[in-house]
């Protein structure tokens, strides 16, 4: 690791009463704070508080911006919280520090740590290494300098959470968020990315523009088991894939991807579960490369480009040993389930692609797609693919569904006021779907899906959703 100078701290004195994130200070007020609790109002100061700290702590830099020397850092070195008793580093208010300057946080061996409520204008990646364990970034904005080929956060840490930030305003090739692991393969585990709101990525190149970018290719069979769910995506067209899988054994699921240009894509890697997500008038939808995956309870709706593609591949499976050339390439989509989504108003509704080697033993069942220009249903070359209680509707062809797999009915569709189309009572889908493993507990919404199971993405219900489509109001720092 390049060794680097970081900031020395002062004497800090005795501690001052924090003020608790978000809530202001009370003129005259007692100071009556833990011992636990200290203010800082410098960064120095900031460093003599963090260096000291002991599990429990509160460290609170007073609200105004800061500007990190050239070749300095906020050094989190050797510090260590419980799980009962993290060290949080908190902005005085949500959004009320802002850290500028080359570096701010530089992390190592350290575990339990919370940072939260700053905003990040920096010109060098936050980097969660491989050393460090259990580290929070909470509540912050970030919005580091537009600069070319610079990944905004990296996550190489076991038990990282991100959750309720806002990635926003980049207009160059770069990642918002990264999660890769230790050395050339390993990736970190159980990585949990949630309630997170990523915003306005205007890289016009056709690549290297993601919000999430979950692995890369060499780590693509390494399973990461992470977790990325209710988040939302607003006008991000940096990339193709807004959440771009590259591991193994993860779940994508309670996410909104709108008005983007990326979609959600299995590129690389096995065994992940997307469920549940809404993909609204947008360009792309989900592509499906890899081995055993679960599609289930998506929808997709409005989309100019490719709704649902299942994959060829420029090879068969991924292994170990291959090259660095075959590794980058496409792994054709085998032995996936695909089963209760629903496709509506989409240019391209359900496709194949043609490279060498063709998708295998894929399960399509229980989908709902409606539309009313190209075709239905576009595959390439298949092999032992069981296709079984679709339904299709609109003015667009069927395409090469095979007989048997699908019927022709109207779904009795209603657009409600969140702009979902739901089925109505009395839909020829309720009640009709076919496949009963792998078992599927609830519907998009959240409502339970029964026994009798409906064809599509939502089930029957007169409920209200309990799950909707996120807005801004639902992500982002400020979330519940």
């Amino acid at each position: 690791m390049q060794r680097r100078t970081f900031l020395t701290g002062t004497a800090l004195g005795a501690a001052l009463a924090a003020v608790p994130l978000g809530a202001p200070r009370m003129a005259g007020a007692a100071q009556s704070e833990p011992a636990a609790t200290a203010t800082a109002r410098s960064l120095n100061d900031l460093q003599k508080a963090i260096d000291g700290a002991a599990p429990g702590a509160r460290i609170v830099l007073a609200d105004g911006t800061y500007t990190v020397p050239s070749g300095s850092s906020v050094k989190v070195s050797g510090k260590n919280g419980t799980q009962d008793a993290p060290i949080t580093i908190t902005a005085a208010s949500r959004g009320g520090v802002v850290l500028r300057g080359e570096r701010g946080f530089v992390f190592d061996k350290s575990s339990n740590i919370t940072v939260t409520g700053f905003s990040f204008r920096q010109s060098t990646t936050l980097e969660i290494p491989a050393t460090c364990s259990r580290i929070r970034l909470t509540r912050n904005d970030f919005q580091l300098a537009d600069v070319e080929g610079l990944h905004w956060v990296m996550v190489r840490a076991d038990d990282t959470k991100v959750d309720r930030n806002h990635f926003h305003g980049k207009s160059t090739l770069g990642v918002y968020l990264c999660v890769e692991g230790a050395g050339s393969t390993a990736m970190a585990q159980r990585v949990h990315i949630f309630r997170n709101h990523f915003s306005d990525h205007t890289f016009a190149g056709a690549n290297g523009g993601e919000p999430i970018r979950l692995g890369v290719s060499p780590r693509a069979l390494s399973a990461a088991h992470a977790t990325v769910e209710y988040n939302l995506f607003e006008r991000c067209d940096g990339d193709p894939e807004a959440i771009s899988v590259k591991s193994s054994d993860n779940t994508v699921r309670y996410n909104t991807i709108r008005d983007s240009a990326g979609g959600i894509v299995l590129r690389h890697g096995n065994h992940t579960r997307v469920e549940s997500n809404y993909l609204l008038d947008g360009k792309d939808g989900l592509r499906v490369y890899g081995n055993d995956h679960l599609i289930v309870n998506n929808y997709l709706a409005g989309l100019t480009g490719r709704a649902l593609v299942i994959g060829s591949g420029s090879t068969r499976d991924h292994h170990s040993g291959e090259s660095a050339d075959e590794r980058r390439g496409n792994d054709a989509c085998d032995r996936a389930v695909i089963v209760h989504n629903t496709l509506v108003r989409n240019a391209e509704t359900l496709l194949g692609e043609s490279r060498t080697y063709e998708p295998q033993r894929v399960v399509v069942a229980d989908n709902l797609l409606v539309s009313d220009s190209g075709k239905l249903v576009d595959m390439g070359a298949t092999t032992g693919f069981t296709w079984q209680g679709n339904m299709l509707w609109g003015a667009a062809a069927d395409g090469n569904i095979p007989a048997g797999g699908y019927t022709r009915r109207d779904p009795g569709l209603r657009q409600d006021a969140d702009g979902i189309s739901r089925l109505t009572a009395g839909s020829p889908a309720i009640g009709k779907a076919t496949l009963t493993r792998p078992a599927v507990t609830d519907d998009i919404d959240g409502h339970p899906r029964g026994s009798a199971r409906d064809i599509g993405a939502d089930e029957y219900t007169t409920a209200a959703p309990l799950r909707r489509p996120l807005t801004a109001a639902d992500v982002g720092p400020d979330a519940s």
